[in-house]
Order: C-alpha cells, then sequence, then structure tokens
C-alpha cells in the first residue's frame, strides 16, 4: 500500500491493537470532518457522479461492474479489511477485487470507469470511512454484519447508498438501519439494497396481478431456497481467530447471520412484499416459530450456522408463511415462491416460469417474455436515474424488515419456542464484537478441538432472556 494512506488504513499484520468503532452519530460526524482527505465529492453541474466501493469480494465487485455500466459513474476509492481481497490476489474462493473490476470493465467497454490510483485504495477495519468521505455514491458489499454500520456512517456524511442484502443480523443493527434510513429521507439521499426481486419484470408483472385482485384474498405463502451449500475457507497459519473468521464469515453468525438470512432472504422478502402489499416499505410478520439444525455441517470448518431451517411465520392479516432453506448436497434443489389466495394462487421462481392459477390449477395468467434486463444491472439503473432525476427512493426500510424477519426465523429455530417481533426489535439485542481489529476476540470461539459451539432447540435461548447462573444464550448465536 502507498505511504499516502491515512494511519487507520492498515494491513490486517499491522494492526496490533484493538480500536472501537465510532457507534454514535455524533462522533461519525465529528470523525469525517477531521479525516484528511482529498476531495472527489460531485462538483454543482457536473453529469459525473463518483462511486466508491466498501467490499471488494466477489459479490461486491459484480455490484460496482454492474453499477459502472451507468454511463456517467466513475470508481475512485476501494475499501476492504484485506489487502489481497482489494487487489483480487487471495483466489482461495472466488474472483473478486482490482484485478476482476478492471477486466470486466474492459469487457464491457469502460476501462475508463476505473480511476483508483494506489494513493485511493484503503485496507483495515476504518478504511471505509476514507472512501465515503470522497464520494457521490457508496456502494457496501461487506459481510452483512458491518452494514448498518457503514450504511449509518455514509447517511451521516450525506452520501447515495447502494447496500447488499441483508443489512443486518440483529435487532441493533436493524433499529440502526432504520433510524439512518430516516435520516436518509430527510436528507433526500436516494437508497437501493440488493434484493433485485423487486426490479425484475416477471415479479413487478405478477404483484400487479395480485393487486388487481387475480388471486383474490391472500391465505398462506411458501417459499425455498434448498441446495448445496457454499463455500469454505481453510484456516492459514499466522491467521489471529478473528481474521480467520472474517475471511471464513460465512459460518459465523455476527458476520453472516446464518444462511437463512444471506440467502433465504431473497424469497422471506418476495412474501414479505407481496403479502403487504408495499412496494416502498414492505412488512413483516409477527410471530415466528420453527425447527433446524446441523446434519451435514459438523466440523470446524463449518463455524456455527445450521444447516436446515424451516420457519412458520404469521402476519398480523392472518396469513401464514411456511419457509424452508437447506443447505445439504443431494437433496432437492428449489429457489421458489407461491403465494395462495382465495381465487387462486402466484408461483415465482429464479429458474422457472412465473404465472397464476385458479383455484383448480387452471393457468389463467403466465408471464411468457423473456426478462427484458438483468435485474441486477436494473436496481444500479434506478439508482442512478433517482439520483439525477432527484426522484424519492429508500429501499433500506423494506430492506431491513425482510433482513429482520429472517433474523427473526433464525432465533425461532436455535431456540426452539415462539419468537415475537416486537419483543425481539425492543430487546435491540446485539451480536457483534466490541472492538474491531485482528487481534482482537470474535463474539465466539472454538473449543481445545476447534469446534464451535452451537444452538440446541430448547436448550439455547433467546439474546434477551437471561439463563440463570450461564449468562445470555444470545452470547452464543
Amino acid at each position: 500500500m502507498s505511504d499516502e494512506n491515512p494511519p487507520s488504513s492498515l494491513k490486517p499484520q499491522d494492526t496490533t491493537t484493538r480500536r472501537k468503532f465510532i457507534a454514535g452519530t455524533a462522533a461519525a460526524a465529528a470523525a469525517t470532518s477531521a479525516l484528511p482527505v482529498e476531495s472527489y465529492a460531485q462538483v454543482a453541474g457536473s453529469d459525473e457522479l463518483k462511486i466508491g466501493m466498501v467490499g471488494c469480494g466477489g459479490r461486491g465487485s459484480g455490484a460496482i461492474v454492474q453499477d459502472l455500466k451507468v454511463d456517467g459513474t466513475r470508481l475512485v476509492a476501494m475499501a476492504d479489511a484485506f489487502e489481497d481481497r482489494l487487489m483480487g490476489t487471495f483466489k482461495q474462493r472466488q474472483a473478486g477485487g482490482v484485478e476482476s473490476i478492471q477486466k470486466e470493465l474492459e469487457k464491457n467497454g469502460r476501462p475508463e470507469a476505473f480511476d483508483v490510483p494506489e494513493s485511493r485504495r484503503y485496507t483495515g477495519f476504518d478504511a471505509y470511512k476514507q472512501v465515503i468521505d470522497q464520494v457521490d455514491v457508496v456502494v457496501i458489499a461487506t459481510p452483512p454484519g458491518f452494514r448498518p454500520i457503514h450504511f449509518e456512517y455514509a447517511v451521516q456524511a450525506g452520501k447515495h447508498v447502494f447496500m447488499e442484502k441483508p443489512v443486518c443480523v440483529d435487532a441493533a443493527g436493524f433499529n440502526r438501519v432504520i433510524e439512518a434510513a430516516k435520516v436518509a429521507d430527510e436528507k433526500n439521499l436516494k437508497v437501493v439494497v440488493g434484493l433485485q426481486r423487486h426490479y425484475q419484470e416477471s415479479y413487478l408483472q405478477a404483484f400487479e396481478k395480485m393487486k388487481e385482485g387475480l388471486i383474490g384474498d391472500i391465505v398462506s405463502a411458501q417459499c425455498w431456497w434448498n441446495s448445496g451449500g457454499v463455500w469454505k475457507i481453510a484456516r492459514q497459519p499466522g491467521w489471529s481467530e478473528m481474521e480467520y473468521q472474517m475471511r471464513n464469515w460465512y459460518y459465523f453468525n455476527w458476520l453472516c447471520g446464518d444462511h437463512i438470512t444471506e440467502q433465504h432472504i431473497h424469497n422471506i422478502d418476495v412474501i414479505n412484499w407481496f403479502v403487504s402489499g408495499d412496494s416502498e416499505k414492505g412488512g413483516h410478520p409477527t410471530i415466528a416459530q420453527g425447527m433446524g439444525g446441523r446434519e451435514v455441517r459438523t466440523g470446524p470448518d463449518t463455524g456455527e450456522i445450521f444447516d436446515h431451517h424451516y420457519v412458520e411465520f404469521r402476519y398480523d392479516n392472518g396469513v401464514i408463511m411456511n419457509s424452508q432453506c437447506r443447505h445439504q448436497p443431494g437433496c432437492l434443489n428449489k429457489v421458489e415462491e407461491e403465494i395462495h389466495g382465495t381465487e387462486g394462487s402466484i408461483y415465482m421462481g429464479n429458474k422457472g416460469k412465473t404465472y397464476i392459477t385458479d383455484r383448480k390449477g387452471n393457468e389463467i395468467w403466465t408471464y411468457r417474455n423473456r426478462e427484458p434486463e438483468n435485474p441486477y444491472d436494473v436496481e444500479h439503473v434506478k439508482l442512478h436515474e433517482h439520483i439525477r432525476e432527484d426522484k424519492p427512493i429508500n429501499n433500506a426500510y423494506y430492506g431491513a424488515k425482510s433482513s429482520f424477519t429472517s433474523v427473526f426465523g433464525r432465533l425461532a429455530t436455535y431456540s426452539g419456542v415462539e419468537v415475537n417481533w416486537d419483543e425481539a426489535i425492543a430487546s435491540n439485542f446485539s451480536i457483534m464484537p466490541e472492538d474491531y481489529s485482528f487481534d482482537a476476540e470474535p463474539p465466539i470461539l472454538p473449543d481445545a478441538d476447534g469446534n464451535y459451539p452451537t444452538a440446541k432447540p430448547g436448550e439455547w435461548l433467546l439474546p434477551w432472556k437471561e439463563d440463570k447462573g450461564k449468562g445470555k444464550a444470545g452470547k452464543k448465536a
């Protein structure tokens, strides 16, 4: 890294003292004004938007390329906790970073959109601040646990935001995102969250058909994200426990939220959207109960998360959503949603067709067109359209509600008891670390054999319920 980087942009191996994140908005604003950074903010009358990137892994690199397909955009600053992830030289998992972005922009005929010299590439836990302080729009694609922190900082700095899903892993994160969303509205900032089905034509048309009354009143819904599982990162010599968990982040709840949150949120979000009938702020269930566990995730490399969840969610209007997600090889793979009403049913899926039947199973409407545009691209086009035309857009509300609905489901499967939405939100429980550095202790630690404690339904207590003599079960999740 260049010597021009401010002192807080430390490589992991250089970070030897604990540092607390700035938590309060007033403190964050003060820190913003104190940072000695170059200004790359949009000037009055300029058509070009300066883009910053926080989180340089595969999804982050994909999101930034999609953002930079929009004319009048230029990437000017990047940040990641790890220099090898930022550069794209860490090949143990998937492509990302500088190398990947430059190649993709060349393929898309926009190589000039990459303008990030070494002096504007930042690493370390605080690196997000240096990026956000000098751009107009920030793309946030860090592990989910960090998103409330980064979103809040971006809003306080007055920046437009594209934020990947999910946007929180606990109640404290949910409340933080909702409060920041309100400030974003006050500042006329534009926010898009990467729940791309909201920008997918087949889903949009199905929603309109539902609003027209084609299926009558909704009574129930089903959704699935069942697949064989995802990547793992092997522990390397010299890594601290914090670094290992950050690298293998999918398997630790404070970073990922479990796969019910990281992936199944897409399907849960669709049901929240359709049941609420609200495209802007969405809705959420009020009661959850379910079951889950670990059948194939049995080793130290799979951390603490479950490999299957089944949740029954109940809404205030009487609708019941049955939700399934599974990461087990050799089983049925299914990523779909169904909405059932008094007059008919809607069937939606990633690879299957989208259609509506009457109560006898006769097909009465089908989305027959090919998707005209990639919804992953459309969400970025819409963000920039709303910025340039100064039209309101703020996906953070439904993004937070759907993210916490998935967390709500995790609480139900881990505990095995019925969980109340209002109680969970009011608890403001947090599973995040108190300190952020590579020598700090993460919230969960392995035993002598390298295995991590996992939730046992019937024994694991909700984070706001005290276990007499044993502290809070939430510390384990």
